[in-house]
């Protein structure tokens, strides 16, 4: 099992990543004092795979755990769902020294660490992501929040979670859709910042694809360990935590022009990247080779790079709500090469729409 720290001071907190690792998570709790109640955040997805399992391996340690079950999907990430399971918390018997276990992907995730982030003002909580995305990207960090019917992730917090515990074996049971999905964020951390992860990545379609879990475990490790470096360094996203957000701007409003039911999160930022790349070539930050070694890199993954049904102004007025936005004008985070990337917030509209139209029509 590998150990991997996010040095925040007095916030630190571990990852750990290996196979069977849900052992771990009794001692990490009982390192941290846990004892009475425990609140299991998941969904209708994951409870009938590993809700029960979890729920029995809390009570073995002497936990008093209650199952909390969301509905599964992107849409139920919402304030409502907030106010249920501060309620269900209630019922339990949580108080302020109790500790929140988000059993899923990157939706339970978001939602439970918000929940604890409010619940009497904040209560620890821990992540055990289930899915590729949450387990490279958003299970670290400590954003959370909920959508709005006009922006996506505008209603949250920064409540870092006290643990990560990955266990790569919940990826057997992670559908094929999801899986590529999740990878999307992988291809992204290369190019932000890895040029030999996404080497990696071009390589090794096949074997990821196949879920060879021997395969899977450098690109999360090494995703988890990008990410906890930019974190430590700007855990509020005051400056370079920012990168992270490559292919994001565009996805997001690709998300909300979808009504979050069209595109997976995975899939959004593809195509995000894709016109981020499309923008980046029509500045002259980078070339059209470029451009194409990116795209051949997200349609391995049966990735989408292209939308042609797409609203496109739709799209723009859903990215002018974005919560990235500083005085109204966007900032898009642009490679200038493999492994590096820039913010522009000179962007003009005509240039935003351009982009967009390379990807309604499946250019570049």
């Amino acid at each position: 099992m590998t150990q991997i720290d996010v040095s925040l001071g007095e916030r630190s907190y571990p990852i750990h990543i290996g196979l069977d690792t849900m052992p771990v998570l009794q001692d990490v709790l009982s390192r941290l004092g846990a004892r009475g109640a425990v609140a299991i955040v998941t969904d209708s997805n994951v409870a009938p795979l590993y809700g029960a399992a979890v729920d029995q391996l809390l009570g073995e340690a002497g936990l008093w755990p209650r199952l909390c079950v969301l509905q599964a999907g992107e849409e139920n990430k919402r304030l409502d769902r907030i106010e249920w399971l501060c309620g269900e918390f209630l019922k339990a018997g949580l108080d302020r020294s109790s500790i929140v276990v988000a059993l899923g992907g990157g939706v339970v995730g978001d939602v439970a660490g918000f929940a604890a982030a409010v619940y009497m003002r904040g209560i620890r909580f821990v992540q055990v992501p289930t899915t590729i995305v949450a387990q490279v990207d958003s299970s670290v960090g400590g954003k959370t929040g909920v959508n709005h019917p006009l922006a996506k992730n505008i209603i949250g917090s920064f409540h870092q979670p006290i643990a990560v515990v990955i266990d790569l074996t919940f990826l057997r049971s992670l559908p094929d859709r999801e899986l590529r999905a999740g990878l999307a964020e992988v291809i992204k951390h290369g190019v932000i910042a890895d040029a030999a992860l996404f080497e990696y990545m071009e390589a090794s379609a096949e074997r990821l694809l196949a879920k060879d879990l021997a395969a899977l475990e450098h690109p999360i490790r090494r995703s988890c360990e990008i990410k906890a470096s930019i974190v430590a360094e700007d855990e509020r996203e005051q400056g370079l935590r920012a990168i992270l957000n490559y292919g994001h701007t565009f996805g997001h409003g690709f998300e909300a022009a979808g009504k979050y039911a069209r595109f997976l999160h995975g899939e959004a930022v593809a195509l995000g990247m894709h016109a981020a790349a499309a923008l980046a070539q029509e500045i002259g930050l980078v070339d059209e080779a470029f451009v194409q070694r990116q795209r051949d890199c997200i349609e391995a993954y049966g990735l989408p790079v292209a939308w042609p049904e797409m609203p496109v102004d739709v799209v723009l007025e859903a990215m002018q709500h974005d919560k990235k936005a500083v005085g109204g004008a966007l900032k898009f985070i642009l490679a200038d090469g493999m492994a590096h990337v820039i913010q522009r917030k000179d962007i003009t509209e005509a240039q935003t729409r351009a982009a967009l139209e390379a990807v309604r029509e499946g250019r570049g």
